[in-house]
């Protein structure tokens, strides 16, 4: 059973998730599988390629975005912004509990210049809690405006 949350009409995070999982993501109508979390960070998670070739023979796409306990880089942020503008219908990301896809999101939505207030309330309204990456979320969505 899957623990997809709803970020907006078009991205859900999810704690990890396996390759039985992605047919049940493929009737909610999601087309993009985002990845961010790096394999062998705890013992018995799917690999990142099992999920990719479930993913791909379900007609999804798929990306990896791995984040560590190094925290966020521009880069990734860039990545996520790249992802989700490239994608047409729903995507789903996940991590070992979510939080971390619903950071990477969040940034990427302040990059893309939306407003950190309404990510901020999106991210609360599925559980997760972005306010240790606001003071980033408010510099990128400053820089987005110019």
């Amino acid at each position: 059973m899957s623990d997809f949350r709803k970020l907006s009409d078009t991205v859900l995070a999810s704690p990890q998730i396996t390759p039985e999982i992605i047919s049940e993501a493929k009737e909610l109508g999601v087309t993009a599988i985002i990845n961010n979390r790096p394999d062998d960070e705890e013992a018995g998670q799917p690999a990142g390629g099992e999920i990719e070739a479930a993913a791909q023979a379900a007609g999804m796409d798929y990306v990896a975005i791995p984040v560590t306990s190094a925290g966020f880089s521009e880069p990734q942020v860039e990545a996520m912004t790249e992802a989700l503008a490239g994608t047409q219908g729903k995507v789903l990301a996940f991590c070992r509990s979510g939080t971390r896809s619903t950071l990477l999101w969040s940034l990427a939505q302040a990059a893309a210049g939306k407003d950190p207030d309404a990510i901020t309330a999106a991210a609360r309204g599925a559980g997760y809690d972005v306010s240790p990456i606001r003071p980033a979320m408010d510099m990128f969505a400053a820089r987005s405006k110019g």
